[in-house]
């Protein structure tokens, strides 16, 4: 009985480690990110694509990654802002890197003329938003949108909410 209850108590701990460090999985709310996101998907985020965050600790340690790697121009990251959200999550598609320069005056951006990214910033729009062209610091990304899981309607009941077309989708 007392293997048991180790087995299960590891695997336990395991399952919540590899959850909180590797993949996590977090719900779109609202029709902002059509065509390629709808309300109600269940996206999967590999937070190791980009290193493991390492944040900072009371001032001692400054934040770092583990293992970091550099986004690349058109991946769908999931990122943390400061705009409150109820799920927390932002989704958006990276357009220019740190150190690129944007020439806005023919897009769609408020951004008048050229600008440019400084070392830590990652232009980033965000999805179903033309007109929404943010800076992220390099700290604020969780890692890329790598599956789109299933879709649920949370307004229906559970056994009858699921969009049988939007099972593990790839985004593009």
């Amino acid at each position: 009985m007392k293997k048991y209850a180790v087995a299960i108590i590891l695997a336990s701990v395991a399952l919540f480690a590899f959850r909180a460090l590797v993949l996590t999985i977090y719900t779109i709310e609202g029709n902002a990110l059509e065509p390629m996101f709808k309300s109600g998907d269940r996206i999967m985020v590999n937070r190791w694509s980009y290193g493991l965050r390492a944040g900072e600790i009371n001032g001692i340690f400054g934040y770092g990654r583990l293992g970091a790697s550099m986004p690349e121009k058109g991946d769908i990251i999931a990122f943390d802002n400061n705009v409150p959200n109820p799920n927390g999550v932002f989704v958006g598609v990276v357009k220019a890197l740190p150190g690129d320069t944007l020439n806005t005056k023919e897009g769609p951006f408020l951004v008048p003329g050229e600008v440019t990214c400084d070392k830590q910033n990652y232009y980033v729009v965000e999805m179903g938003k033309k007109h929404s062209l943010c800076t992220i610091p390099e700290s604020s990304i969780i890692g890329r949108v790598v599956l789109i899981v299933y879709n649920h309607d949370d307004s229906l009941p559970f056994y009858t909410g699921f969009d049988k077309t939007r099972r593990c989708l790839l985004p593009q």
